[in-house]
């Protein structure tokens, strides 16, 4: 696998791990176990920042004159990515939503 295939698939693996914790934060906070779900919120953000951080690798190569080769796999890798930190941050208002209905409906 080339280098540019590992980076790639760790922009996908890495978004997917990010979205996959925040709808699982989402169902925590739904039963009002917020400890975990902020926890799970936690874990979408180390997730994105790997994802980001491998990105901004392919960035600084394309900066220092090193051109990137653009295929359908990498186009996918960017769009997991953009939709995944796009999801995570829509969840994350939902969540603080969530919480004041579920004490609303507490009291």
């Amino acid at each position: 696998m080339t280098e540019l295939e590992m980076v790639v698939m760790n922009l996908i693996i890495n978004a997917g791990d990010a979205k996959a914790s925040a709808y699982e934060a989402l169902e925590k906070v739904n039963e009002g176990k917020y400890e975990e779900a902020n926890e799970l919120m936690e874990k979408a953000d180390e997730a994105l920042e790997v994802a980001h951080n491998a990105q901004t690798s392919l960035l600084q190569k394309e900066a220092a004159g090193e051109k990137t080769e653009i295929g359908v796999l990498f186009v996918h890798a960017q769009d997991h990515l953009m939709t995944a930190i796009s999801e995570k941050n829509l969840i994350g208002q939902i969540i603080e939503l969530r919480k004041i209905v579920n004490t609303l409906v507490k009291n």
